[in-house]
């Protein structure tokens, strides 16, 4: 399947596109007299990124209180995220939001589940070295993230209409990402779902695959999450000991079961009633791979199909990021163990593939 090319003009001078800035490396200088790194008032952030003043659209800028690591975002910060573009959402045709890549997959899912319906592209993009180091990535993921974040087609239609990451000439779909290196310019990566747009001379973009909204309905802001669900990766010799204490943490509600493979665990007795007793006691247990690219087949070999006879639902080709997000969103809104379970079977924002 061919890309579909666009010139970038940005001729529209009326486009004018608001910067979130979370924290992160991107937006990180060194101190001329310690060396150390530092967080700087993203108002300047044309003095570091001089190119940005040729650019022929306004840009406007909104920064946490107090820029944060990405390790310590939360389902709070979330919120404030949204509730930041819910704020601003008819002043601009696009955002960019600049956070620190350690977890940035993990908002980006959050996001695109608490973004209903938007038709103006939300991007998240950072760095791996700060903007002021002169060999930084963080100028060309910034810039053509502002480019991608007005650009439309001849009826004025925005071109992206979901939330994305754009790193290193790629722009992917934010719910199917996952940061997949530490220390090359290709962090990230679409495993299970082709990229839509790549940039090089041109950004070209595969348009058949980017999310459309609903029309004629206006976009929704959700900020119901539930954070009681636990993440639990297989190992060899894992004890029952260390299992049974997870699985019975008090209001626990959902658990994503890294597993081996295409689906498949550890067929001894202990484990299957383990996770047994934790589905009857009314815990959603979502088993997606660890795998980095590949869907779950809870059908193919009998281990897998142990855990389907049980009451495991399979997460297909869901990334864990989107997976443990999907469930805090679910769970957030209320919804009761069987609804929770259905909506976990399909697609809510192109998140999996059935």
């Amino acid at each position: 399947m061919q890309f579909k090319v666009n010139f970038v003009t940005m001729l529209d001078l009326n486009a004018s596109v608001l910067v979130i800035y979370t924290g992160g490396t991107i937006g990180m200088i060194e101190d001329a007299d310690t060396g150390a790194l530092k967080a700087y008032d993203i108002k300047h952030i044309k003095e570091y990124v001089p190119e940005l003043q040729r650019l022929k659209f306004n840009i406007d800028s909104y920064q946490f209180d107090l820029p944060i690591d990405s390790s310590n975002m939360n389902p709070e910060q979330w919120k404030k995220i949204v509730w930041v573009i819910e704020d601003n959402y008819d002043k601009y045709d696009g955002f960019v939001i600049l956070h620190g890549t350690d977890t940035m997959a993990y908002s980006a899912s959050a996001l695109s589940f608490m973004l209903e319906n938007i038709d103006k592209p939300v991007i998240l993009t950072g760095s791996q070295l700060p903007i002021g180091k002169i060999r930084t990535d963080g100028k060309e993921n910034l810039i053509t993230a502002l480019e991608i974040a007005v650009d439309k087609d001849p009826y004025g239609k925005a071109f992206v209409t979901e939330v994305c990451i754009f790193f290193q000439n790629l722009l992917m779909r934010g719910n199917r990402t996952t940061k997949v290196n530490a220390n090359n310019f290709k962090a990230f990566n679409s495993l299970n779902f082709p990229v839509l747009a790549e940039a090089g001379t041109n950004i070209c973009y595969r348009h058949e695959l980017i999310h459309k909204p609903l029309p004629n309905r206006r976009p929704k802001f959700h900020y119901l999450l539930d954070p009681n669900v636990a993440i639990i990766k297989l190992f060899p010799g894992i004890s029952p000991q260390i299992l049974s204490s997870m699985v019975a943490t008090p209001g626990l509600k959902g658990i994503v079961l890294e597993t081996y493979g295409a689906g498949n665990a550890p067929g001894e007795k202990w484990f299957l009633d383990i996770i047994e007793t934790a589905v009857n006691s009314g815990i959603v247990v979502l088993n997606v791979t660890q795998c980095a690219s590949g869907s779950v087949n809870m059908t193919r070999y009998e281990t897998g199909r142990s855990l389907y006879n049980i009451g495991v639902i399979s997460g297909y080709d869901i990334t864990t990021e989107a997976a443990v997000t999907k469930l805090m969103f679910l769970f957030g809104h209320g919804l009761e163990r069987k609804e929770v379970k259905r909506f976990m079977k399909v697609s809510v924002a192109g998140e999996t593939t059935i």
